[in-house]
């Protein structure tokens, strides 16, 4: 692959350089994800967002700080529930399912266990409206059609606020995330602060997500500018991109803020290249339904008792939170 600005292969000859490495022991971690805390625990200090020690853990890779146990039921959001619902006791969650720790720190899987931001998040979610999670899983691409349809009551998949989107599904927000770059540490460029800067090169990003979008929007950009167009790559998980990073198939990766600088703290012979956008980043609910509003209240309740700030402090990502959940805001894409 040549592109303007790359400085060549990860490695000399006969070495196998750091990322690389590491972009093994992603997958092999990624095909170990149900495995039991004896087979994750070691891979975790090699997997694509692992977690460093955090104040107050008894792991050396994963925060256990308690951010549960002083949450409490409020009767006053559980009666916002419709009646059958709040009879039954459950939530039908559709999400993706985490493999190893690869999807921290939004989600991962350690001794059998979910763990994450967005695991302690939903779960405070459901403790405050008094229910409890039927999970049931998808992909990122199914689950909207699944609230769609009824098959979940609610959609979990770190979705972006998109006009597109609020034409079929309701929002509460309960973060704001952006749309950044991930480079391996050969590629020339420091800052990537427009599509133009991305002329060239090979972008990895997810397929159906709004980075996609992004990039379509945009592909007329560079032959504008005079430059060549970028090519972009799509993968439904970030084991092979780190992979193609490794290997100098893929110049840059495009994805979310949070979990960009995350890898960018925790992936070896990657660095953080800048982000282009932020958007609010919601539960998707079926459009017109009676949940998006409790959800977004219960988000509002944990913001004022502090349970909210201490679930970001504990995954290290407060520079996300936001004031106030809003059921639909205006979209920024």
């Amino acid at each position: 692959m040549t592109t303007p600005g790359r400085l060549g292969h990860f490695s000399k000859p006969g070495r196998r350089s750091p990322l690389a490495a590491f972009a093994a022991a992603a997958i092999l971690a990624l095909t170990a994800a149900c495995g039991s805390a004896s087979s994750t625990a070691p891979a975790s200090k090699a997997v694509a967002g692992a977690p460093v020690a955090a104040e107050g853990s008894t792991s050396a890779s994963l925060p256990t700080q308690d951010v549960m146990s002083g949450i409490q039921t409020d009767p006053a959001l559980k009666a916002e529930l419709p009646a059958a619902i709040a009879a039954r006791g459950t939530l039908l969650l559709g999400t993706t399912q985490p493999t190893g720790l690869a999807g921290l720190p939004h989600d991962g899987v350690s001794g059998g266990k979910e763990v994450g931001l967005d695991v302690d998040l939903r779960n405070a979610i459901a403790k405050k409206l008094g229910v409890t999670w039927d999970t049931q899983y998808g992909t990122f691409q199914t689950i909207i059609p699944g609230t769609q349809n009824g098959k979940f009551d609610v959609g979990w998949g770190n979705f972006g606020v998109t006009k597109a989107r609020e034409q079929i599904v309701d929002f509460a927000t309960y973060l704001t995330d952006g749309q950044s770059f991930l480079g391996a540490s050969s590629v020339s460029a420091d800052k990537i602060s427009t599509l133009t800067d991305l002329c060239g090169y090979t972008v990895a990003t997810s397929p159906g997500s709004t980075f996609q979008q992004i990039l379509t929007n945009g592909a007329a950009k560079c032959a504008a500018a005079g430059k060549k167009p970028y090519q972009v790559q799509y993968f439904s998980d970030s084991a092979p991109i780190f992979l193609g990073l490794a290997n100098g198939k893929i110049d840059v990766m495009f994805g979310p803020t949070l979990s960009v600088k995350y890898d960018a703290g925790h992936v070896p012979g990657t660095k953080f290249l800048g982000q282009i956008s932020s958007t609010p980043v919601g539960v998707v609910t079926a459009k017109g339904s009676p949940l998006a509003k409790p959800i977004s209240d219960a988000v509002n309740a944990l913001i004022a008792d502090g349970s909210y700030a201490k679930i970001f402090a504990k995954w290290g990502v407060t520079d996300t939170e936001v004031k106030a959940s809003q059921v639909n805001p205006d979209p920024s894409l």
